[in-house]
């Protein structure tokens, strides 16, 4: 290694530097005119001076090729080279022919030993600049066509990495950048929809949120044939919305006991199979106004679904009632049930028929011991969102007593597997809610509705009982809904196991599967929530400048929350007055931004 004097050219961190001062240290002189103590190792020597400015390092003109020809294989120092190029050894040459070897195309190596590459690298070397600079070439086409929103069907590919970010699976993307927007995914999805390459059909909530949107396809096997109690000749009524494509339960009554028939799931589905694992995973079907992603194989439904075949399987509760319509005994068995599916609508106009007037009669009495108890009923306004060939039509959920009815019986079953778990010391997944804490008076109307919703502390599931204050039930588990719920389909292998006299799931066990399931279902209903709101808003998007009613539930921050219950949106809004809660304020449609899931309306 060569000792390094002052004024001697060196190369540090690859730019120029002069020594002002030599030791064992060197005080280098940089090009912004700073100076900095180096170590003599952290510096190379490109020539030995004397170089009294860097501003001596000027353009140098040579014959780069003629050099590189002569030397095309061999190694040799950089003063060789420098004066081979410029016919010349000095403190500019030793720089400009470093440059030369930085660039990389005729030249590699270091100071000590450069190298001149042979003629097929420098060809390889051309070809492999000429292809970045056509790329570059193209990149900077694309984004003149962007900015132009002028994009061609070949724009795909290079538009991959934003609708990636749109989708919430990439952290960045290169033409935001370019275009100096900042890099979310409302803004890759706004510019999605402006270049046409999405269009407001499409509903990208799920996907972000990493939901698979597929269809479970695992196969299952046949029914066993086991023994089952034959309740075919009781008249049994599955009960749900029009269209309904997985029903699960049913009911009958006999004498003074009323049956809750649920689908049979876990007969088909048992612990750790694979669709059982694949429903795990999925935690519970995905409901969107586009269609309805299951967690289980459609084969399932098929075979399970109750009303769907002339006979059924099913896990039925058969509760005993008193007079008062107290549960005074209960029973749980396999069976075999004659199902016929009705509409909450149907079952409306036949409530003064029998088993209809009888099951109204239960619900009634059922509410008014579950408020006894504290229970809370609060009712908001629901809609009905779906989308037929893109078409998004919303209606409102009428609150009826035929859908009482069946919740009610929903929630008594509950209560009684619950009871038939502690009785039996089963470990289960019982759903519990702490009461609200004691507040300022809750107003009338739909505000106090909207206030006492507030107030609610989220459920919980456990495997050791406690009440679930917002129901009024001292113990509960959701048990009827095995074919669209995970947990539902784990508390019928637990029951169905009981009663067949079969290992059940440890305590353990239930509480991973309990962990595994609450992991997915917080996606699951906030992809529903979004979505929701992304079809309202496209709903909207067709109907700008249309006259709304807003009802004022709150305020916050100076703003009025409202709610639209036409649609069951609720929106802030500045008012130009402070109105009174419940106020009815006309409102008019002003703008729509899909992306961020916003609507505008402005005050009449």
């Amino acid at each position: 290694m060569q000792t390094i004097l002052a004024d001697s050219l060196v190369l540090f961190k690859n730019r120029p530097a002069r020594v002002a001062e030599a030791g064992e240290r060197l005080n280098l002189e940089l090009e912004d005119g700073r100076s900095q103590k180096v170590r003599p190792k952290d510096a190379a020597l490109l020539h030995p001076g004397p170089l009294h400015a860097l501003g001596e390092l000027g353009p140098q003109t040579g014959e780069v090729e003629a050099a590189w020809e002569l030397l095309a294989g061999s190694t040799a120092p950089l003063a060789e080279v420098a004066e081979l190029v410029f016919g010349a050894y000095t403190p500019a040459t030793a720089w400009a022919t470093w440059q030369l070897v930085a660039e990389g195309l005729y030249f590699r190596g270091t100071p000590e030993a450069v190298r001149a590459c042979s003629a097929a690298e420098v060809e390889d070397e051309r070809a492999s600049r000429q292809a970045k600079r056509a790329q570059e070439q193209a990149w900077e086409d694309f984004v003149a066509r962007v900015r132009a929103r002028q994009i061609l069907p070949t724009d795909r590919r290079l538009l991959g990495e934003t609708e990636q970010l749109a989708l919430g699976r990439q952290p960045g993307s290169r033409l935001l950048r370019e275009l100096g927007s900042s890099e979310t995914d409302e803004n890759a999805h706004a510019l999605l929809l402006d270049l046409g390459y999405w269009d407001q059909t499409f509903n990208p909530h799920p996907r972000r949120l990493d939901l698979p949107i597929n269809t479970p396809q695992f196969s299952v096997s046949p029914l066993a044939d086991e023994t089952r109690r034959d309740l075919s000749h009781l008249p049994a009524y599955a009960i749900d919305d029009e269209g309904n494509q997985d029903p699960d339960d049913a009911l009958s009554i006999e004498g003074q006991r009323l049956w809750v028939h649920v689908s049979d799931v876990a007969a088909l589905i048992e612990p750790d199979s694979p669709a059982d694992l694949e429903a795990r995973a999925r935690g519970a079907n995905l409901y969107l106004p586009e269609g309805i992603v299951p967690m289980l194989p459609p084969l399932v439904t098929q075979q399970l679904g109750l009303g769907l075949a002339e006979v059924s399987p099913a896990l039925s509760f058969g509760l005993d009632l008193n007079q008062a319509g107290d549960v005074v005994g209960f029973e749980l068995c396999l069976s075999l049930v004659r199902v016929q599916r009705l509409s909450y609508g149907q079952v409306q106009e036949r409530l003064a028929e029998e088993p209809f007037q009888t099951l109204h009669r239960l619900a009634l009495a059922s509410q008014v011991r579950r408020q006894a108890r504290g229970a809370l009923f609060i009712d908001l306004p629901e809609v009905q969102i779906r989308v037929v060939a893109g078409e998004v039509t919303i209606k409102p959920i009428r609150s009826l007593p035929s859908r009482d009815l069946v919740t009610e019986a929903m929630l008594m079953a509950g209560q009684a597997a619950a009871r038939f778990a502690l009785d039996q010391g089963l470990p289960f997944p019982f759903s519990t809610q702490d009461p609200p804490e004691a507040g300022d008076p809750l107003p009338e109307g739909l505000a106090g509705m909207f206030a006492q919703r507030r107030t609610l502390k989220r459920s919980q599931l456990k495997s050791v009982h406690s009440p679930h204050a917002g129901l009024g039930l001292k113990a509960y588990a959701q048990a009827t809904s095995p074919l669209r719920r995970y947990l539902d389909l784990v508390v019928h292998q637990q029951l169905r196991a009981q009663v067949r006299g079969d290992r059940t799931l440890g305590a353990d066990q239930l509480l991973a599967r309990v962990g595994a399931a609450q992991a997915v279902t917080g996606a699951v209903r906030q992809a529903e929530r979004l979505s929701n709101r992304h079809w309202t808003l496209v709903y909207l998007s067709e109907r700008m400048g249309s006259r709304w009613e807003g009802i004022i539930v709150d305020r916050r921050d100076r703003r009025s929350i409202l709610l639209i219950p036409e649609i069951a949106m609720e929106l802030s809004v500045h008012l130009p007055k402070e109105l009174p809660l419940n106020s009815v304020v006309p409102l008019q449609l002003s703008g729509v931004d899909l992306p961020r899931l916003e609507a505008h309306f402005q005050p009449l």
